[in-house]
């Protein structure tokens, strides 16, 4: 499945796997149905199915031409490069849009979901087995959504354990990794309070500074990270040689069960909602650096003015006319 990519593919490679990362980070919002509208999604499972026992044997051995070449690398390490950056660049922006802009991020991520509803299922065979899928699959979507949050929890084999179920966002369209860690009670220390820490830790290093080795703080977060990082590398493996298995021999079903998770996901984007905050003791609940932390969501319609609900819906219509566009584009693409 190894393709040969110009200048301008490998460019467009790159800014899907920022696009990938930045919804990595959303609670709500799934990179793997970002790689599934993109039209990556089957070269990524494919390409991480190639990390296997021959794989190794060939890094090991020191043939590394070799192993880039079985492990599909120029494509892995594009989207990686590309999502890794997205955290420390593109998620940051975003993360200041969803807190002064709230209302019309929402509305436009709810939009490009209802757009990879309609191009998914455009051109999906419907069945009676598809259907029954679709609808367990957004059964098991809205329940995931409705779950109380767990407490937060640092223990190294239950973050290991969070990078694994975590990890699954990016492989399971639909299926928000972000979403899930704040469920299991780890959204801020993983992705908020350890990448902080990270940030700090590489900026420290490049200006000279190893001071962080002296501070117990900063080496607690980093085995976090690390720990976390090897969860995720390890769930990724896995469920992508697990996912390939069965997008192989079942894909219809597969593909239906995606589009019932995607369906189902649409409650946790829903615009007009409002942030819920845990008190202990009559105080919010901060992260590090002080700022507000959002441990779960309400669903209720808030008081906004008629203008606002105007511009959320143009929002709405922006988010699917970028799918739209996607979907020209891929079509487009295919007859050249």
């Amino acid at each position: 499945m190894s393709k040969e990519r110009n200048f301008i593919d490998k460019i467009l490679l790159f800014l899907k796997g920022l696009t990938m990362g930045a919804a990595n980070k959303v609670p709500g919002v799934s990179g793997g149905t970002v790689a599934f509208v993109l039209d990556f999604y089957e070269e990524l499972i494919y390409s991480f199915q190639k990390i296997n026992g021959k794989a190794l044997k060939l890094f090991f051995t020191g043939r590394f031409k070799s192993f880039y070449r079985y492990v599909n690398g120029q494509f892995l390490l594009l989207i990686m490069c590309g999502s890794m950056f997205s955290f420390f660049s593109v998620s940051i922006l975003l993360d200041y849009f969803i807190r002064n802009y709230e209302l019309y991020v929402w509305s436009a991520f709810f939009g490009m979901i209802l757009g990879s509803i309609y191009y998914i299922g455009k051109d999906f065979k419907w069945t009676q087995s598809g259907g029954i899928a679709t609808a367990i699959g957004v059964i098991i979507g809205v329940s995931i959504s409705l779950m109380n949050p767990a407490k937060e929890n640092d223990n190294l084999w239950f973050v290991f354990f969070c990078g694994m179920v975590g990890v699954a966002g990016m492989t399971l369209p639909g299926l928000s990794g972000s979403f899930i860690l704040i469920l299991l009670g780890n959204y801020v220390l993983l992705l908020v309070d350890s990448v902080t820490m990270l940030y700090k830790t590489i900026t420290d290093i490049m200006s000279g500074n190893f001071d962080f080795l002296k501070d117990t703080v900063r080496m607690r977060y980093l085995k976090i990270v690390a720990t976390f990082t090897g969860g995720s590398a390890f769930g990724l493996i896995t469920s992508s040689h697990i996912l390939g298995y069965v997008l192989k021999r079942w894909n219809q079903i597969v593909t239906a069960v995606i589009i019932g998770f995607i369906t189902g996901s649409l409650g946790i984007v829903w615009p007009w909602k409002r942030e819920v905050y845990k008190f202990e003791n009559g105080t919010i609940l901060n992260d590090i650096n002080g700022d507000k932390v959002i441990e779960n969501y309400q669903r209720f319609i808030p008081e906004i003015t008629s203008s606002e609900t105007w511009i959320a819906i143009l929002f709405i219509l922006l988010g699917f006319g970028i799918l739209l566009f996607f979907d020209v584009y891929s079509k487009r693409k295919n007859r050249i």
